[in-house]
C-alpha cells in the first residue's frame, strides 16, 4: 500500500491536517496544494494514483482544475469534495467523469472508502467473488446431482452463467478453469437428462415450452389490439450472448418478463426455427406443407418458407391481425428496414428475424481472423456485443419504443464451442452437420450421441424407411475416418449447433415494454 500517491487539494488544506496523519497512518504517501493552478502544475510534474480536489477555492474553481487535469490525464481518479449539494454541480462533476463525490464535511473513514473504492476496487471484488463462488461452488455441485426437472436445469444454467460472468470481471484463471469443468459436468448430466425425458414432452402437458409451441403459448398472449408489437428472433443467440446484450436493449426498453425456454432437437435453425413460425413440428410440417418443408437432402433453401409458414400458424389459431415479416441477412437490408421501420407502426405484428450471429459462427469456422476475435466464450461474447451496438438491429429497437412498440426479443437455438471429435460412418447421403446426423446405416459411438432410431418417436420426418438421427452430446463435434486429422484440427474449437448442450438447448424469450 505504501506505493499509492495522493494530491490533495485545497485552499484550507491545514483544516485538513488529522484526515491527512490518518491516511499516512495507514501508509498511504500525501502531497497538498492549496489552488487550482498550483494543482495542475504539479500533476504535470508528478504521477500520483488519486487526486482528492476541493469544489470552491479562490482563482480557478474546482470543476474549471478538474476540465484541466482530465485533459493532461484522462485516467487518473479525481474525487470532488464540495460544501454544496446543488444538483447542477453534481451533474457537471459526473459529466466530467470523477471517480466519487463527497459532501464537506468528509470524515477520514469516508476518504478512506473512497480510496478503497477507486484504488483497491479490483482486488477486493476479485477476492469477494472468488470467495463466493467457492461457496456456491459446493452447492452447485450437490445440486447438480439431484436435478430433476427442465425448471430445475433452467435453474442450474443461469446460476453457472451468472458466475461465468462475475468471474470474467477479475481473470482469475484458477477459478474460471473450475467453472468450466463444472460447466462440462453439468452438460453431461444434462445430456443424459434429455435423453431420457425429451420424447415424452411431446405427449406430456408438463413439458416445457418449445420450439413449435412458442409462438400459441408465448407470442400471442402478448399481442393486443392498438399496441403494436415487434417480435425479434436473433439466430443462434446463447443465453450468455443476450445477457451481454442487454445493457444496451435496457437503455430503450424495461424487461417486463422473462421466459427461458428449450429449442426442439436438431438444435438447428432449418428445424428449430421453421417450427417456431410454423407452430408444428418438423415431422407435421413435412406431411401438412410438403410444397414449403425440405429435408436436410434436399436442394435449395432450408429457411426460405417461414412466411408462409407464420402466414397458415396465425390462419389455424384464428388470429385477426395485421402482421408484416421481415428477415435480415445483410447490413443493406438491416440499414433498409431501419430507416423506413416507421411504416410498421400500424401493424400488430411485426416479425424481424435477424441473421448476424449465426453468420458470426459460421465465419469463426472459416476466417482466420474471426478465430482470433472469438477464441472463447468471453471473447464470443464481447463481439456479440460490440456488433449489437453498432447494428441497424439497435436502431430498430430505439426507433420501435419511440413509436410504443412492446418488444418481444428471442432466438431459434444456441450454439456451443466444440472441443472432441466423435467418430462417425455414413453414406454419401448422410446429412453434414457438426452436432447432428441423419441418414440410413450410421455407426458411431453409442456412449456419445442421443440416437432416435424411430424419428418419428421426436416428431421428425424420416428421409428413407431406414433413416435415424443421432446428436452429438456435450462438446464433441462429428468427424469421418477418412481424412480425420486435418479435418478435427479444422472444426476444433468453433462455434457449432444441432446437438445437445445447455447453450443449444436453453434459451431466452424476453417480454419488454418501452421506457
Amino acid at each position: 500500500m505504501s506505493n499509492i500517491k495522493i494530491l490533495w487539494v485545497d485552499d484550507e488544506i491545514d483544516l485538513l491536517k488529522p484526515h491527512i496523519l490518518f491516511l499516512e497512518k495507514k501508509n498511504y504517501t500525501i502531497s497538498t496544494c492549496q489552488s487550482g493552478a498550483d494543482a495542475i502544475e504539479d500533476v504535470d510534474k508528478n504521477s500520483y494514483d488519486i487526486v482528492f480536489l476541493d469544489e470552491n477555492m479562490p482563482g480557478l474553481t474546482g470543476l474549471e482544475t478538474l476540465t484541466e487535469i482530465k485533459a493532461k490525464r484522462p485516467n487518473l481518479p479525481v474525487v470532488m469534495i464540495t460544501k454544496s449539494e446543488e444538483e447542477y454541480l453534481m451533474e457537471e462533476a459526473i459529466g466530467s467523469k470523477i471517480a466519487d463525490y463527497l459532501i464537506k464535511p468528509v470524515n477520514p473513514h469516508q476518504i478512506l472508502l473512497s480510496l478503497k473504492k477507486n484504488l483497491d476496487h479490483s482486488r477486493l471484488v476479485s477476492e469477494k467473488t472468488t470467495a463466493n463462488y467457492q461457496q456456491e461452488f459446493r452447492k452447485i455441485a450437490m445440486d447438480m446431482a439431484m436435478v430433476n426437472s427442465y425448471e430445475e436445469w433452467v435453474g442450474l444454467y443461469k446460476r453457472l452463467l451468472y458466475w461465468e460472468l462475475e468471474l470474467e470481471n477479475i481473470e482469475d484463471v484458477g477459478m474460471v478453469e473450475i467453472l468450466e469443468s463444472q460447466k462440462t459436468e453439468a452438460n453431461t448430466q444434462f445430456g443424459k437428462f434429455i435423453e431420457k425425458n425429451y420424447p415424452g414432452w411431446f405427449s406430456d402437458d408438463e413439458g416445457p415450452v418449445m420450439s413449435h409451441t412458442l409462438f400459441r403459448e408465448l407470442v400471442v398472449p402478448e399481442l393486443q389490439k392498438n399496441t403494436p408489437t415487434l417480435l425479434v428472433v436473433i439466430d443462434n443467440l446463447r443465453y450468455d450472448q443476450w445477457m451481454a446484450i442487454e445493457d444496451a436493449v435496457n437503455v430503450h426498453y424495461k424487461s417486463k418478463n422473462e421466459v427461458p425456454y428449450f429449442s426442439i432437437l436438431p438444435t438447428a435453425t432449418q428445424y428449430a426455427r421453421n417450427a417456431i413460425f410454423a407452430g408444428l413440428m418438423p415431422a407435421e410440417m413435412e406431411k401438412l406443407y410438403p410444397k414449403y418443408w425440405k429435408n436436410d437432402t434436399d436442394e435449395g433453401g432450408k429457411n426460405l418458407h417461414e412466411a408462409d409458414f407464420l402466414h397458415e400458424q396465425i390462419r389455424r389459431l384464428g388470429l385477426d391481425i395485421k402482421w408484416e415479416y421481415h428477415k435480415i441477412s445483410s447490413l443493406k437490408a438491416g440499414r433498409q428496414l431501419a430507416q423506413n421501420f416507421r411504416s410498421q407502426k400500424d401493424n400488430d405484428l411485426t416479425v424481424v428475424v435477424y441473421n448476424f450471429v449465426d453468420i458470426l459462427s459460421h465465419s469463426k469456422t472459416e476466417m482466420e481472423v474471426i478465430k482470433e476475435l472469438a477464441s472463447n466464450d468471453k471473447a464470443y461474447r464481447s463481439l456479440t456485443q460490440s456488433w449489437f451496438k453498432n447494428s441497424p438491429l439497435l436502431e430498430i429497437i430505439q426507433q420501435s419504443q419511440q413509436l410504443g412498440f412492446k418488444l418481444l426479443l428471442t432466438t431459434d437455438h444456441g450454439t456451443i464451442n466444440v472441443k472432441n471429435p466423435s467418430k462417425v460412418i455414413g453414406d454419401k447421403e448422410t446429412s453434414l452437420n457438426l452436432r447432428y446426423k441423419t441418414g440410413r446405416s450410421l455407426s458411431y459411438e453409442a456412449k456419445e450421441v442421443f440416437a432416435a432410431k424411430r424419428p418419428k418417436d421426436i416428431h421428425l420426418p424420416s428421409i428413407n424407411m431406414s433413416s435415424s438421427f443421432i446428436f452429438a452430446k456435450d462438446d464433441l463435434f462429428f468427424a469421418y475416418p477418412n481424412n480425420y486429422n486435418h479435418y478435427v484440427s479444422y472444426y476444433r474449437n468453433t462455434y457449432q449447433h444441432g446437438g445437445i448442450s445447455l447453450e443449444e438447448m436453453i434459451i431466452p424469450f424476453i417480454v419488454l415494454e418501452p421506457r
